[in-house]
């Protein structure tokens, strides 16, 4: 048998490129002038083990829109101007941090065959599992993963190695300190804001879904340290989550140092792209020149956006631009989904970045500017009673926010033991008096709500 029948001699190498894709990438980014921003950097937080989780075939929340939604960003070469961090699970301390231990466990050892166990039933109703928030294979390890895309963004702001940090799959607003709902389990919002307020005195959050961000609300509710802001449809009897409305502006005593710091914008159907651009620019100005918050925390849900099956608004794409720190204009990007994105045809019929679809299914706007007017004033009326931004002296920032490793940590907590015992043999003041001065610098930290207990 002749050699070259076995074995084929190398032959040059061919001149036809072989990574056609990242040309195509390349291409992409030229044409749309998409390049590292000057100035700032923005990071990218993401686990792809998150994307395929299952709800349930006819549960409108689907986890797999995340891997369409990264094929789109690398398809136009959006990563090549992001910092990109594999996120790590949360751990259950870190989730402790907010979510009570026992539901916590719960959701820990649960599996979709006890939601039929009748020893389960008293838990299953206790934390609101049902239609909504359903129990699904992976569901701890689902909850980990997102809320650990959210803490490890908040933690690269915190050590300057970012500016603009993104986590698509967080966001999960309705998720109370004990209690499943809206699709949501754990918190990842809270969860980051806490790692936030280890450096930052003020955390100003923005929530533009069509539900109420009811969440992280009630969580902040006693703190002037949080100021919450909430664009949303408001319909107490017939829309979730039925609260929300434009006088719920935070605890009703006057000395409690929440109140006045929930500010909520109630919509009602088919609020239009000139509106809503109008009204955000209005009240969010407002209250970041009244707060003058450190770091702000963005909830953008994509259900605020016209046919989507769960909203009622005409939005466009464009309208969601003004709330996004990292949007280029439209017109400087091509709105044509490039022929390489994998799982193109989920993009059809127009395959465009811009749909119009606010002509899809037009709903009847019943947000007069009349009413618009109304709510600013109202909104302007209400930072007034602001008592000035609220000021909290931060003598030291915990270690975990530097993101170090564990033994490092316990390096750093042996050497702090040491030098307090030392500090404390020399002065001789015992731990009273480092427990008043504790108390006397988070005085501003909050008073009996979810989050912050006396």
């Amino acid at each position: 048998m002749a050699r070259s029948a076995i074995v084929q001699e190398y032959a040059p190498p061919s001149s036809t490129p072989t990574l056609t894709l990242d040309h195509k990438t390349i291409h992409e980014r030229q044409q749309n002038g998409i390049a590292r921003p000057k100035g700032y950097r923005v990071s990218w937080h993401a686990n792809p083990a998150v994307e395929p989780h299952h709800f349930g075939q006819s549960h409108p929340m689907k986890p797999w829109r995340l891997t369409l939604t990264k094929q789109l960003v690398m398809a136009y070469g959006m990563h090549h101007a992001m910092d990109l961090y594999l996120a790590r699970e949360a751990s259950y301390e870190e989730m402790a941090e907010f979510h009570k231990t026992d539901y916590l466990d719960f959701l820990r050892q649960v599996i979709p065959g006890d939601m039929e166990n009748p020893e389960q039933g008293e838990n299953i109703a206790r934390f609101n599992f049902g239609d909504d928030c359903p129990i699904f294979d992976g569901l701890y390890n689902y909850c980990s993963l997102y809320a650990g895309g959210s803490i490890d963004a908040a933690r690269k702001l915190c050590n300057n190695q970012s500016e603009i940090a993104i986590n698509w799959s967080g966001g999960l607003h309705h998720a109370k300190k004990a209690e499943a709902s809206g699709f949501c389990y754990v918190n990842d919002i809270v969860l980051g804001i806490l790692q936030l307020l280890r450096l930052h005195p003020r955390v100003m959050y923005i929530d533009i879904d069509v539900h109420h961000g009811d969440g992280v609300e009630q969580a902040f509710w006693s703190t002037d340290r949080v100021l919450t802001v909430s664009f949303h449809k408001y319909d107490k009897d017939n829309f979730f989550p039925g609260t929300g409305a434009l006088d719920s502006t935070g605890p009703t005593h006057p000395l409690n140092p929440g109140a006045h710091h929930a500010v909520n914008v109630p919509l009602h159907d088919g609020i239009d792209d000139e509106s809503y651009i109008r009204l955000f620019r209005e009240v969010v100005g407002s209250c970041i020149s009244t707060y003058q918050p450190g770091a702000i925390v963005l909830q953008c849900g994509a259900d605020s956006l016209g046919c989507d099956r769960l909203g009622c608004f005409n939005l466009n794409v464009a309208a969601h631009a003004p709330a996004s720190p990292t949007s280029k204009p439209s017109d400087t990007i091509d709105p044509n989904i490039p022929e390489t994105v994998a799982f193109r045809n989920h993009f059809g019929p127009d395959y465009s970045l811009f749909p119009p679809l606010s002509e899809m299914r037009k709903l009847e706007n019943k947000n007069p500017r009349s009413y618009l007017s109304g709510l600013v004033q109202s909104i302007h009326e209400q930072l007034r009673y602001m008592q000035g931004a609220p000021s909290v002296q931060m003598s030291f920032i915990p270690p975990d926010i530097l993101g170090l490793r564990e033994d490092t940590e316990k390096e750093i907590e042996e050497q702090m033991e040491q030098q307090d015992e030392a500090r404390e043999e020399n002065e001789g003041g015992g731990s009273a008096s480092k427990n008043s001065r504790r108390r006397e610098l988070e005085r501003g930290a909050g008073q009996r709500g979810e989050l912050f207990s006396a």
